[in-house]
């Protein structure tokens, strides 16, 4: 697929020429249990508004190889990552798992992350104290 096989300019402009076709401006992730009915999904209505067509997964998804995958193929095919970080995100190996996958995405691909510190202290997310020093001691 052509999404997954080019790499994106350090600083794309409207006006340059690339051959890049990304199926999803947007990748959500988040830990739903902190912020699907809040937050993210105002955030993801506002991106749509805008014309911002964005991925977020649906909460009735259950954990499997074939959601993983699928899971995986959108941030693939994403120019954009949004991690929202929240006070249990680190808590679920799921939420882990995309954020793996995204930083790997950035370093091949050039993928764009922009981290939302959402109710959380960024020096508790940098230092892993609080709530995330627990979660990766229980991981």
């Amino acid at each position: 697929m052509a999404s997954m096989k080019c790499k994106r300019e350090s600083s794309p402009s409207p006006s340059s020429s690339s051959t890049c076709q990304w199926k999803y401006d947007v990748f959500l992730n988040f830990r739903g249990e902190d912020t699907r009915n809040s937050f993210t999904d105002h955030l993801f209505f506002a991106l749509q508004q805008k014309g911002i067509f964005t991925f977020m997964d649906e909460e009735k998804l259950e954990r499997g190889e074939s959601i993983a995958s699928e899971l995986f193929k959108a941030i693939e095919e994403s120019q954009f990552a949004i991690i929202i970080l929240s006070k249990n995100y680190a808590s679920s190996s799921w939420c882990l798992d995309e954020l793996a996958k995204i930083m790997k995405c950035r370093e091949e691909m050039g993928l764009i992350v922009l981290p939302i510190f959402y109710n959380v202290d960024p020096t508790d997310v940098r230092k892993q104290i609080g709530t995330f020093k627990q979660a990766f001691i229980d991981h």
